[in-house]
């Protein structure tokens, strides 16, 4: 019988958790800096957040229960459900900063971020619809090698940096969290090691001095009754997105699409790792998820999260779905993640993330046939790219101009990028070159509308790109015609 709850499942539990208290912590660092005030934050988005979750990770534990019952299976793992990394500095740095820019009022950049967030939900809804064919025929290690650049970048490199922001502390949990979740060691008293790496990790921070004990205070302060509010702000937010806005498009299309490719390659990871999930019903649940989150103030698209893999690793099954999505909506009711953000120190978080990206760029390669190796390694570079322009263009745009002039069109639509460069080696290594020629046609496609190699969807923004893309498919063609056999001829 496939329990409700298992011990394992509250190392799932505490490793989701954190990702989503990792993503939150971000999100609420960074509104504030921008001058959103505590009650939008904690008051609005955080709890419409909250309701999104609740609602995917109970829907994942469902579909959990109906893929053991079909194949008679015990150790199903139900997805992991959260907030898109990459996606959150998308619609913080490309949707609230600018909204908040150009009206000068919170609470108007907050409808235009509803509004952004509804038609992204909408948009992973009707992508489903193709779903099932991509995942036929997009090779897997472009696919995974895609994903695993994202958790390189931007989940393990990233996390690993601020690991290492507070030295002793940070190389302790990351040492636990090594022990205990990738050697599977038993951590002291039973507890599961993420826990007692947070536990060991936040104690550390105020003993050697990393923390003050002025954030317990302030941590306390922020704590209070955050109860979700049904909201209809997203239809105001949308006559706003079409009068004032309507630059935004651009923006939202890609991105959208980019979430709807996410969760298509984490329902891969973890159809590698084991669990066989239907990708249009996860993308249907995804986009319902994002929906209901803006109905109760929540801005940030929702998606099958790249930790999926990871909570297998750790053996977990259902419960901790459910009981990650019932915790973080008491947790924001109550305060506790607007308190746990300055009580607990990033470093101590991070560590459980870098185990994360450990587990996907793994996974990536254990989970496709060794010939393929060098698919997956392509296909991750993109992102590299995308890491470096994200972060560092807006402040230093010189600088990264003067490293290489083509890190930030090669960022520009890294995941389309990465999933055609990725595709076009296995269909090289498999000696396919029709496939590899279609590929290039795609990429050609893809950037001459602008969603490769561009800011934003315009027509021809580089001609060069699409033309290079050209020349590969004319090149493919070629090694297709000559390497066709000639049938021999009847005598």
């Amino acid at each position: 019988m496939y329990p409700l709850f298992k011990r394992e499942d509250f190392d799932g539990f505490f490793a989701l958790f954190q990702n989503n208290l990792a993503n939150f912590v971000l999100i609420a660092l960074t509104l504030t800096s921008m001058g959103f005030p505590n009650q939008i934050i904690y008051g609005r988005i955080i709890p419409g957040a909250a309701v999104a979750v609740l609602f995917g990770n109970l829907y994942y534990a469902y579909m959990a229960k109906k893929l053991a019952l079909k194949e008679n299976r015990v150790d199903v793992t139900a997805l992991s459900y959260g907030i898109s990394t990459p996606v959150m500095f998308i619609y913080l740095f490309g949707v609230l900063n600018p909204a908040l820019k150009q009206t000068g009022d919170p609470e108007t950049a907050w409808k235009i971020g509803l509004a952004a967030c509804f038609l992204g939900g909408v948009i992973e809804i009707l992508g489903s619809v193709i779903g099932r064919w991509v995942r036929k025929h997009v090779p897997r290690a472009a696919m995974l090698g895609a994903l695993a650049g994202v958790a390189f970048a931007f989940i393990g490199g990233e996390l690993l940096f601020k690991t290492y922001e507070m030295p002793i502390i940070g190389m302790v949990v990351l040492a636990i969290i090594l022990i205990g979740l990738v050697a599977k060691k038993t951590m002291p008293f039973k507890m599961p090691a993420s826990l007692f790496a947070i536990v060991i990790g936040t104690v550390l921070a105020y003993l050697f001095g990393n923390a003050e004990v002025s954030q317990i205070q302030a941590g306390f302060a922020n704590a209070g009754i955050y109860v979700p509010l049904l909201s209809f702000g997203f239809i105001e937010g949308l006559i706003l997105l079409y009068k004032e806005m309507l630059t935004l498009f651009a923006i939202l299309l890609p991105i959208s699409i980019y979430n709807f490719i996410e969760t298509m390659n984490n329902v891969e990871a973890m159809a590698a790792a084991g669990d066989n999930y239907d990708v249009k019903e996860a993308q249907i649940a995804d986009g319902l998820g994002t929906v209901i989150g803006t109905l109760f103030g929540g801005v940030f698209p929702t998606t099958v999260y790249i930790a999926s893999v990871g909570s297998k690793w750790m053996n977990a099954g259902r419960g901790y779905s459910i009981l990650n999505g019932i915790v973080f909506l008491l947790a924001s009711t109550f305060g506790v993640i607007a308190a746990l953000a300055k009580i607990i120190p990033v470093p101590v978080i991070a560590p459980i993330l870098v185990f994360v990206g450990i587990s996907m760029v793994s996974q990536a390669f254990t989970s496709v046939k060794s010939a393929h190796y060098p698919a997956v390694v392509i296909a991750m570079f993109p992102y590299f790219a995308n890491y470096i322009m994200t972060r560092f263009n807006g402040a230093a745009g010189e600088v990264v101009a003067n490293l290489s002039t083509g890190i930030v069109p090669l960022g520009q639509g890294a995941m389309f990028t990465g999933l055609i460069w990725g595709a076009v080696l296995v269909f090289i290594i498999d000696n396919q070159f029709e496939k590899a020629a279609i590929s290039t046609i795609v990429a050609a496609l893809l950037s001459t509308v602008g969603f490769m190699h561009a800011p934003n969807l315009t027509l021809l923004y580089n001609y060069q790109y699409t033309v290079g893309y050209l020349v590969m498919t004319a090149l493919f063609i070629a090694f297709h015609l000559g390497n066709k056999t000639p049938k021999k001829l009847g005598v």
